[in-house]
């Protein structure tokens, strides 16, 4: 069984991200922790052979955290889960060892595919200490680093959604779907479909906006706490 320290400091994407784990088989979620000192607390206590790791946290950054880690001895790998688009970011959690960098927002079979992927990692390492050629390196390291497939509905695309998240997450206010498509140049019918599909999984929250004559109209606006 591989036990997981999810690190999250929103309450809901906690619980969310505790049940996804708990949904992969071979997987349990040794803990929760909310903030970097929960966290550092948590590996101390031993029993953790992963960390699902949220980069902003509110008492010190997500790779602060990892430096910290290894500095304390702790050997759990760490899956990065968060919004961090940041080069520098990404650059740092390669150097780091960081073994997967999952985007927020994702559905669970993006999830699922990671800690499949981990999992066969794992247990291709068990049992052996070392390796008999390149190719067994190479097909090690191609476990985990192998392109994941898309999980996106059909018809919807990766690098239009990270527009439209990319969009509400820096308009600081709701924003409509005739607004947002008026933005990224698309149809209203496409923008309201990838901004319910945030909504479906908890990265924008809607509002009715009222004024006017007629029925109100469904804002969206993204939810505190997920730009990290």
């Amino acid at each position: 069984m591989i036990r997981v320290l999810v690190v999250e400091d929103e309450p809901i994407a906690a619980d969310a991200h505790a049940m996804y784990v708990e949904r992969v088989p071979g997987f349990a979620v040794a803990a929760k922790a909310a903030t970097a000192a929960e966290a550092l607390r948590a590996l101390g206590r031993g029993g953790v052979d992963l960390v699902l790791l949220d980069m902003n946290l509110p008492d010190m950054h997500g790779m602060d955290l990892v430096r910290a880690m290894r500095a304390a001895g702790h050997p759990a790998d760490v899956m990065a889960v968060t919004s961090a688009r940041d080069l520098e970011i990404v650059r740092a959690a390669v150097s780091q060892g960081i073994v997967h960098y999952l985007l927020k927002p994702f559905a669970f079979p993006a999830l699922r595919d990671k800690l499949e992927r981990y999992r066969q990692y794992r247990t291709r390492l068990a049992g052996t200490e070392s390796v008999a050629d390149q190719q067994e390196v190479d097909g090690l390291l191609a476990t985990l680093r192998a392109p994941s497939p898309s999980h996106l509905p059909k018809g919807m695309s990766p690098e239009s959604l990270s527009a439209v998240a990319d969009l509400i997450r820096a308009a600081g206010t709701g924003l409509s779907a005739a607004e947002a498509a008026q933005s990224l140049q698309a149809s209203r019918v496409t923008a309201r479909r990838y901004l319910e599909y945030l909504a479906e999984r908890g990265a924008v929250t809607r509002h009715l906006r009222y004024g006017g004559a007629g029925r109100p109209e469904v804002e969206y606006r993204w939810l505190p706490g997920k730009a990290d």
